[in-house]
């Protein structure tokens, strides 16, 4: 599985040289929890990353992880069925809440022991793919619960890569100045880290390696 980290969302004449093509069935998957205490952000960036994903030659529904906040386990064989899982930015803690409440942990690291999988989580607030939300706290509200989020979910994340994310770091973003006090939090605290300004990716090419 490949995993492609992205700080800013694609654009339709912006393909990452670094992304497989879709294969026979060419299915995306995109998550967008982030956004889920921003309805007009979600009406408005769903059209334009389903644009995006045709674009690249992708077939695109929406993967709503709060469809499986009761019945986890079929989120296994929806993620089993798309080449490819693109998950937004937004709120981070949010979106790592809502992966711990769907077990979404669970359905992409069996997707890891497929040989033939190409499933890549490009940009969400990427740090959740790390160990833990050290420093996010700068950048992030980790008190936001949206409607339908039961109390005392964990914001856990998944863990494939060893290191955390910044995204938009020393960036035109209003976030960027949060970002700029997590990366110096993280290095104060000798923690592994990496630093994305926009428009940057880090590209992990097999991630089973690193989730070991």
């Amino acid at each position: 599985m490949r995993l492609l980290l992205s700080s800013w969302y694609l654009k339709p004449d912006d393909r990452p040289a670094v992304l497989p093509p879709p294969t026979s069935t060419g299915r995306a998957g995109i998550v967008l929890n982030a956004l889920d205490q921003y309805g007009h952000s979600r009406d408005r960036d769903l059209p334009r990353e389903v644009h995006t994903w045709e674009t690249f030659g992708y077939t695109c529904e929406e993967l709503d992880l709060r469809d499986h906040f009761s019945a986890p386990e079929d989120l296994r064989n929806r993620v089993a069925d798309f080449d490819l899982v693109r998950a937004l930015g937004g709120n981070a803690f949010v979106l790592a809440r809502a992966m711990t409440r769907s077990r979404f942990a669970d359905a992409v690291k069996e997707r890891l022991n497929r040989p033939s999988s190409s499933t890549a989580a490009v940009r969400p607030v990427p740090v959740f793919t790390g160990p833990d939300l050290r420093g996010i706290d700068l950048i992030d509200d980790p008190a936001v619960r949206p409607d339908g989020y039961p109390s005392g979910i964990e914001p856990d994340c998944l863990g494939l890569v060893p290191f955390r994310v910044v995204p938009h770091w020393r960036s035109d973003h209003p976030d960027a100045a949060g970002a700029d006090q997590a990366a110096g939090h993280l290095t104060e605290a000798g923690l592994q880290q990496r630093c994305l300004r926009d428009g940057q990716t880090i590209s992990v090419q097999e991630v089973s390696d690193l989730a070991a």
